[in-house]
């Protein structure tokens, strides 16, 4: 075939392609700025999820107030949410209490959110019911994701959740991308993106500064990869394999952690690697005591079984003496924990910089600073019984 009617064949294509796409505006279905656009959101979805086709719902630029909304599949084909505005979430306490989420999707494939705009979850303004031993439960997520495959979000922000910023569940292949995530150092339990009993999920090239966890999983996590992510103010971040990622002005920085009198599981092949700390308040632990508030049987020992876990090259400024704490479980003590190549540095009041091991001799190799930390145990307390197989159960 000639090369011009190749050409001719991929424009007609082309053409062909860009017509049978359906584009579908919210404005087009009743949505105005400054007004609530649910029932015009929830419109545009529907139409554009009965495509055959590829199809797009649009949030154009401006400022949109919308009550919680779902945007339910599954949809006939490929589906973009493209959202170029700022969308608020709504403040009156009717709409914030029991609410579960504000923006969720659930059971769709081939599902793209983009566009720029923001998601303000208006936290910061919202009537605050939590005192600072809870844990705002009844508060809604900003972004919930259920049950999506094959799927990406990029360029998009999450502004002052009153609860989890993203939270994902169920997912499969699934890619976040140069997202943001912004809320207060001080907002309780606004971590910026979680993920439990998914596969595959991949977030990367991102910036969460937020008040609790940059990142965190829940159990049945496999194959998640983080990378390039910017990190602070926040709790640092806990993933399966965290590379490339610079940490600042954090409660914490890389870290494992587990409940005490948790089910039986295991959590295997963790592993940590080119991170660059900037005051970072325990840059490297692993916390099998982990028990924030006192809500835990903290006498009986984690029941979580940790195998292969690795933090290597990890470098920078400690804002704690204790840069390197392991305290493991003293019922079934880590294995295969490995520190490579760690160059941190602590000036401050508390001495010299350390290390601190419980139930834990790791394996060390390369530079190591602080230097190596020898094991205490601690009692094993309860008899554990049979070990089932967990991702992970944090």
């Amino acid at each position: 075939m000639a090369k011009s009617n190749i050409l001719a064949l991929f424009l007609s294509l082309l053409m062909l392609s860009a017509a049978a796409a359906l584009d579908v505006d919210v404005t087009k279905h009743g949505a105005k700025q400054n007004a609530d656009i649910s029932q015009a959101l929830r419109d545009a979805w529907k139409e554009a999820c009965a495509a055959t086709t590829p199809s797009k719902v649009l949030i154009p630029q401006g400022t949109y107030q919308l009550s919680p909304v779902t945007m339910e599949g599954p949809c006939k084909a490929a589906i973009e949410l493209q959202v170029k505005g700022t969308l608020k979430a709504l403040t009156d306490p009717a709409n914030v209490k029991d609410a579960g989420s504000w923006v969720s999707f659930n059971k769709i494939e081939h599902l793209t959110v983009s566009g720029g705009g923001t998601f303000d979850g208006q936290g910061a303004v919202a009537p605050s019911e939590c005192e600072k031993d809870d844990y705002c439960k009844k508060r809604p997520i900003n972004l919930s994701f259920n049950a999506i495959t094959n799927s990406v979000v990029q360029d998009v922000t999450s502004l002052n959740s009153k609860q989890f910023h993203i939270n994902v569940i169920g997912a499969k292949n699934f890619t976040f991308q140069r997202v943001t995530v912004t809320a207060p150092e001080e907002s309780l339990n606004t971590d910026g993106i979680h993920v439990g009993r998914s596969s595959g999920v991949t977030i990367t090239d991102s910036k969460i500064g937020t008040g609790d966890d940059c990142i965190s999983i829940g159990d049945g996590t496999q194959q998640m990869e983080i990378n390039k992510i910017d990190c602070g103010p926040g709790h640092g971040i806990i993933g399966i394999r965290v590379r490339e990622c610079n940490i600042s002005n954090t409660s914490n920085g890389v870290r494992i952690k587990t409940w005490p009198a948790s089910y039986p599981g295991t959590a295997s092949d963790l592993h940590f690697e080119d991170i660059k700390m900037n005051n970072v308040s325990n840059p490297i632990l692993l916390d099998q005591v982990y028990c924030p508030h006192n809500q835990c049987n903290a006498k009986v020992p984690s029941r979580v079984k940790l195998d292969r876990v690795s933090f290597k090259n990890i470098r920078g400024t400690s804002a704690t003496a204790v840069a390197i704490k392991l305290a493991c479980s003293g019922g079934v003590p880590c294995e295969g924990v490995e520190l490579a190549d760690i160059s941190l540095t602590y000036t401050g009041p508390e001495g010299p910089i350390k290390s601190e091991c419980t139930n834990i001799q790791p394996k060390t190799s390369g530079k190591m600073n602080p230097p190596p930390c020898i094991a205490r145990a601690t009692p094993s307390g309860s008899a554990i019984p049979g070990r089932r197989r967990l991702s992970f159960n944090f």
